[in-house]
């Protein structure tokens, strides 16, 4: 039966050894919490749980025998928070060493970081200005004068010690080829069809086209393709350009869209063609090449810019 008398009818000693007992049972209560959590041994979790109080003895401390004074004494003198202390400094140091590891795993990292974007940048400022100088070459390329053929012998004065005649007709028979000029070296040149200029309104084109679409060629414009057809004629008339460096002549090709106009010069007589189609090809895929049997133009450039690992072709019929 539980004691129901109020606190100013106990007396000093129940309230004591009542006192007692509460700080038991939450010196117990942790106990129990910190062997849970693994924060004390489980020698002094046991010791702990031996001495609790039984719920009886709680409920009624009025008629429970007092306790003795040394066993009081002793369970006083039984200290829960010395181990709880010790603990308590070592999960410190564990937690300030898990700290310690993880901001020097934080630096490591920022540093792994901080160097990949520099050699990024570096990356990107070598490619840019690598793409400069492939321009600047083809600047120079296309400002280059035309070369002029020259007399393979340019004689001033005729072997023995012979004059130059103010009139041909007097020279001696055998000396005359020493004399005459020699024959001019004729310099390859565009056919009178061969494709001259290009020029795309839509995108802002406007470059000449040389013969050939070799590296060196491609420097001073567009290709046109040896062997193909020229501007006008039955067939395919292939015309090649660079969109990333050399001038960039084709990098907005990929913009053009259906029926836009492409002009193309022979001479001075342009011929006028209508984009038809867009197509995106593998380097591999020499279709587009092939003779077609009505007048077609086609251009075609590296695809996509600066990855440049297919080809990005634009096929345009002739306007009659």
């Amino acid at each position: 039966m539980k004691d129901r008398r109020c606190v100013d009818d106990l007396t000093i000693e129940e309230l004591e050894q009542i006192l007692l007992i509460r700080k038991r049972e939450a010196r117990m209560a942790r106990v129990r919490r910190m062997a849970s959590t693994g924060r004390m041994v489980e020698g002094a979790a046991a010791l702990a749980r031996e001495r609790e109080i039984p719920p009886d003895e709680v409920a009624a401390p009025q008629t429970a025998a007092p306790i003795p004074r040394r066993e009081a004494d002793a369970f006083r003198s039984w200290d829960v928070d010395a181990p709880s202390a010790e603990i308590t400094d070592t999960g410190q140091q564990t937690v300030s060493r898990e700290k310690r590891w993880a901001r020097l795993r934080d630096q490591l990292l920022l540093m792994v970081e901080v160097g990949a974007v520099i050699g990024l940048i570096l990356v990107i400022i070598g490619f840019f200005s690598e793409i400069q100088t492939l321009n600047r070459e083809a600047v120079a390329a296309r400002e280059q004068p035309t070369p002029t053929a020259t007399p393979l012998i340019n004689v001033s004065v005729l072997p023995g010690g012979h004059s130059p005649p103010a009139v041909p007709g007097e020279v001696p028979e055998h000396l005359r080829e020493w004399v005459e000029p020699a024959p001019v070296v004729v310099i390859p040149t565009p056919g009178p069809r061969a494709p001259t200029r290009l020029v795309i309104p839509a995108i802002g084109v406007d470059v000449p086209v040389v013969e050939g679409d070799g590296w060196e060629q491609l420097k001073k414009g567009a290709g046109h393709h040896l062997g193909s057809a020229n501007p006008g004629e039955r067939g395919n008339c292939f015309i090649s350009g660079h969109n990333d460096i050399f001038g960039e002549i084709f990098r907005d090709l990929e913009k053009l869209e259906l029926e836009d106009e492409i002009i193309v010069y022979a001479g001075v007589q342009p011929f006028h063609y209508r984009v038809k189609a867009k197509r995106i090809v593998a380097p591999e895929d020499v279709s587009v090449m092939y003779p077609t049997s009505m007048p077609v133009l086609t251009l075609m450039t590296c695809y996509p810019y600066l990855v440049d690992t297919h080809r990005l072709v634009v096929i345009a019929e002739l306007v009659e």
